[in-house]
């Protein structure tokens, strides 16, 4: 149902990083779109010394997850489509006066459990400008993760690397989801900032594919 609140839970080498509401916007055989509202309220890992998740070995993480606390989303908004069936989400992100600044491709297994979208990161994304010029992010620390047991094998990283190129393919010829499409996207009036979930009762990914997840379903 349209405006329903969702949680985007993040996952990186199978522990989470954030969980954060978002509002379904629409919802077909294809995929959904939701809308992810900067300063929404949200849970996030508390690792300490201020470090990053991604920069933490696995095998130096607690078994049953890093405790989480409460924050709020510091990124601009964001207009995501999550593509049924696909390994990486597109997000339409919007500035000040919610000005289209571009989109960014997040290469990700999905899993959906009822409210609950389940995000395994894939670590390599594509930035794409509005003139749909593109370029790869995070090539190195995603090279660094292959091979390692709680991430991707050489012949899953050769397939991730893959669907970062097929969306590159279409974001260089101006097809959907960059032609132009939702770029003007405003969300409804009625719509408030969504509260701030309880407490995300998992912080642990099970384990069934590359990087914790399993094939993914909208």
């Amino acid at each position: 149902m349209t405006g329903q609140i969702l949680r985007w839970n993040l996952f990186i080498g199978g522990h989470l990083s954030s969980s954060v509401p978002v509002r379904l916007v629409e919802r077909t055989d294809e995929g959904q779109l939701v809308w992810l509202e900067t300063g929404t309220p949200m849970w996030r890992t508390e690792v300490p010394g201020g470090a990053h998740l991604r920069d933490i070995p696995p095998q130096d993480r607690p078994a049953g997850g890093y405790p989480v606390k409460a924050d709020r989303w510091p990124l601009g908004s964001a207009l995501v489509h999550q593509p049924a069936g696909a390994g990486h989400a597109v997000f339409w992100f919007f500035g000040r006066r919610q000005k289209f600044g571009g989109w960014y491709v997040n290469l990700e297994h999905r899993v959906h459990h009822g409210e609950d979208i389940d995000v395994a990161d894939h670590e390599l994304d594509v930035t794409v400008a509005p003139d749909r010029t593109w370029r790869w992010k995070d090539e190195r620390s995603f090279a660094e993760k292959t091979g390692h047991p709680a991430y991707w094998s050489a012949g899953e990283a050769a397939a991730i690397r893959a669907e970062g190129e097929r969306v590159a393919r279409l974001a260089e010829s101006g097809a959907f989801p960059f032609d132009g499409s939702w770029c003007d996207f405003r969300p409804p009036p009625r719509w408030t900032t969504p509260p701030r979930a309880t407490a995300p009762a998992r912080t642990v990914l099970r384990r069934s594919g590359p990087e914790g997840a399993s094939p993914s379903r909208t």
